[in-house]
């Protein structure tokens, strides 16, 4: 087993892993859990199952939460971040307490960690391609994640072994092409998001041409996102503004899947995003199946 370092799962504020767990179990049972009946209260224990050979594995916090909450406890065989043999099935814990706690939570908990594992895999993938070509920058992540699901998918970026990008809206300062349109021009967005956000945030922005990325850079931004470029005019562009502005990170994406992530690579390319990392990946297939 290959542990990415355990201690990630404490960047989780443990109010905010309740908090989650209970809104999704809230989600799933809003009222009468009317199959609970028939197993009542009596201690069960069932055997959490990965049936994807060669899966990273994440999400185990928030698998935890949500059977800490129906009143159940488990005991992981694996940690966040470990590489799964070529098992048919591996056993990744055991789960114990009231067989309709536990059933309850079956579904809420299956999906966080199915979701979350999914992305790691992804994630590790995609690192191993950059790590193979000897590239020096970060892979990262996006906001296009599953609404009320952010948090998740973020954690399974960074056991994946990616950069998150930002978290959300307040964590940095992009400027977009609707951002340019409605204020006017490159540097007016720059210099008044810059007057808000003072020395405490980075200042990005999204640039369709070489000749806004100048723009950008030239007004203060700190990263230049090259938005849309085909591998041939994206190395082009991010050689001529390292040179003229070499204090200047520059960001690729757009376009970048893991099939083609080899040709973004390049020295001048510090960040390369992928919304792929989230959208249309797939999950890891486990079940938990109560022992007899």
């Amino acid at each position: 087993m290959f542990a990415i370092n355990p201690s990630l799962a404490d960047c989780l504020p443990t109010h905010t892993l309740m908090r989650m767990a209970r809104e999704w179990l809230a989600e799933d049972t809003p009222n009468f859990d009317p199959a609970g009946v028939c197993v009542g209260t009596r201690q069960v224990e069932a055997k959490l199952l990965c049936k994807t050979p060669h899966s990273v594995l994440a999400g185990s916090p928030f698998f935890t939460a949500v059977f800490k909450e129906v009143g159940c406890t488990v005991d992981w065989r694996y940690l966040d971040g470990d590489h799964l043999g070529a098992e048919a099935v591996t056993l990744i814990a055991v789960v114990k307490g009231p067989a309709n706690g536990l059933l309850m939570g079956e579904r809420p908990a299956l999906n966080c960690l199915a979701r979350a594992s999914g992305i790691a895999v992804r994630c590790a993938n995609l690192r191993a391609i950059a790590l193979e070509a000897g590239w020096a920058g970060q892979v990262a992540g996006t906001r296009k994640t599953t609404p009320g699901f952010r948090l998740v998918e973020k954690y399974a970026m960074m056991i994946g072994g990616v950069s998150t990008h930002r978290h959300d809206l307040s964590g940095m300062a992009m400027i977009k092409d609707n951002h340019m349109w409605s204020s006017g021009s490159i540097k007016r967005a720059v210099r008044t998001v810059r007057s808000v956000c003072g020395f405490s945030s980075k200042v990005e922005v999204e640039c369709r041409a070489l000749e806004e990325g100048a723009e950008a850079a030239e007004a203060g931004a700190d990263i230049v996102m090259l938005d849309n470029f085909k591998p041939e005019g994206l190395h082009a562009a991010a050689q001529a503004l390292k040179q003229a502005y070499p204090s200047v990170v520059i960001e690729a994406s757009g376009d970048v899947t893991p099939q083609n992530l080899a040709q973004y690579l390049s020295p001048c390319i510090d960040i390369i995003s992928l919304g792929c990392i989230t959208q249309g990946c797939p999950v890891v297939d486990f079940s938990l199946k109560v022992v007899h």
